[in-house]
C-alpha cells in the first residue's frame, strides 16, 4: 500500500508539471507525463554571441542544477548550421540558433525539437558593402558575389532582400563562407557584398566602415531559437522547465545591463566593446517558449527555401514540435 501511494503522488507530481508547462504555453515543452529517468549531464552547445554566452558566463544555471546531480557541459560552435549538426548526431543536447537553421537541419533529417525563441530583432543582421562601393541598392547586387554563411539566418535575409528588389536569386553569385573567412574575403575585395549577424555585422561597421545596404526591418523577423533533439526532450523536460527558467532571468538582467553584457561578450567574442555594445543595443531581450505564430512563421520560411531548391523537400515546421501524450 505505502508503494502504490508513493506511485500516486510521484504520478500527480508529473502530471501537475505537464499541467503547468501546457498553461504556460510551452507548446514546444509537452513533455509525457511518465517521462524517462533524466540525464546526469546537458551538454549545450552555444556560439559566442547571445544569451547561453551570457548564461554561462553567470553560472547561475550550473547551481540551479546542481541539487539534482546534473551538470552542465558547454560546447562552443562557429554557427548554427554546425551545432545543429552537433545535436543532430547525439553531441549535444540543447543550443540556439537563428531562424534558418533549424529548417535547414529538419529538411536533412535531424530529429530536433523547438523549446523557445527570442523576440524579432530584425536590425540585428544585415547586407553591408564596401565604404567606397558603387553598389547603392540591392538591385545593384545583381550579377555580384554576396558572402553568406549558408544555411544561417542571413540566408532568409538575403533571399527576401532580393525578392523586393525583383532580383532573382540564380541572378547573384552566392560565396558560402563561415564569418572568419567572409570578413577576409570583404576586407580584401574577393566579394561584393556580405551578409551578416551581429556582433561581426557592428564589428564590420565600427571597425570597417561597411556601409547597410540593407538590414532585415520589414523584411524579416530574425528569431533567435532554443531547440533540443527530440530524444533528451521526451527524457528531461524537468531540466528544460529550468534552463527556461534560467533563460528568462538571464535575459532580462541583460536588459538592463547592457554595458556589462557588451563586456562579457567582446571577452568572447575578441571584438572592441563599442561594436559589441552597439550589438548589444540591437539585439531583443525577452525569451518565451514557441507559439503557434511564431511557428508559422517558421513555416513561409521553409515553404521559400523549398520553393528556391535550398531544401530537398518541403518540411512541416510542427513535426518539430514535441507534443503532449495521453
Amino acid at each position: 500500500m505505502k508503494q502504490s501511494s508513493r506511485h500516486r503522488a510521484s504520478r500527480r507530481h508529473a502530471l501537475g508539471l505537464l499541467s503547468a508547462l501546457v498553461s504556460a504555453g510551452a507548446l514546444a515543452l509537452a513533455f509525457p507525463a511518465q517521462a524517462l529517468a533524466q540525464s546526469k549531464e546537458l551538454r549545450i552547445g552555444y556560439q559566442k554571441y547571445g544569451t547561453l554566452t551570457i548564461l554561462k558566463a553567470r553560472g547561475t544555471l550550473e547551481k540551479r542544477l546542481a541539487p539534482q546531480g546534473i551538470t552542465v557541459k558547454w560546447n562552443e560552435f562557429p554557427s548554427g548550421p554546425v551545432l545543429l549538426e552537433a545535436l543532430n548526431v547525439g553531441s549535444v543536447d540543447f543550443g540556439t540558433v537563428g531562424e534558418a537553421p533549424p529548417i535547414f537541419a529538419q529538411a536533412a533529417g535531424a530529429d530536433l525539437v523547438y523549446v523557445s525563441n527570442e523576440p524579432a530583432a530584425p536590425q540585428s543582421e544585415a547586407i553591408v558593402v564596401p565604404k567606397g562601393s558603387a553598389i547603392k541598392s540591392v538591385a545593384d547586387l545583381k550579377g555580384k558575389k554576396v558572402a553568406l554563411n549558408k544555411g544561417s539566418n542571413v540566408h532568409y535575409l538575403l533571399v527576401k532582400a532580393l525578392e523586393k528588389a525583383n532580383v532573382e536569386y540564380k541572378d547573384i553569385q552566392p560565396v558560402y563562407l563561415p564569418p572568419a573567412d567572409a570578413r577576409a574575403a570583404f576586407e580584401r575585395g574577393s566579394v561584393d557584398a556580405w551578409v551578416i549577424w551581429d556582433p561581426f555585422l557592428a564589428a564590420a561597421e565600427k571597425q570597417l566602415g561597411a556601409r547597410v545596404l540593407a538590414d532585415g526591418k520589414g523584411l524579416v523577423s530574425n528569431h533567435q531559437f532554443f531547440l533540443a533533439s527530440r530524444g533528451y526532450a521526451q527524457k528531461n523536460g524537468e531540466v528544460l522547465r529550468i534552463v527556461q527558467d534560467e533563460l528568462e532571468k538571464v535575459d532580462e538582467w541583460s536588459k538592463g545591463n547592457i554595458k556589462e553584457v557588451a563586456g562579457i561578450l567582446s571577452t568572447q567574442v575578441g571584438l572592441d566593446p563599442a561594436a559589441v555594445e552597439l550589438a548589444a543595443n540591437r539585439y531583443a531581450y525577452g525569451v518565451s517558449p514557441v507559439t503557434p505564430a511564431v511557428l508559422d512563421e517558421q513555416q513561409k520560411i521553409a515553404d521559400t527555401f523549398s520553393a528556391l531548391k535550398l531544401i530537398p523537400k518541403k518540411i512541416s515546421i510542427k513535426d518539430a514540435v514535441l507534443q503532449a501524450k495521453n
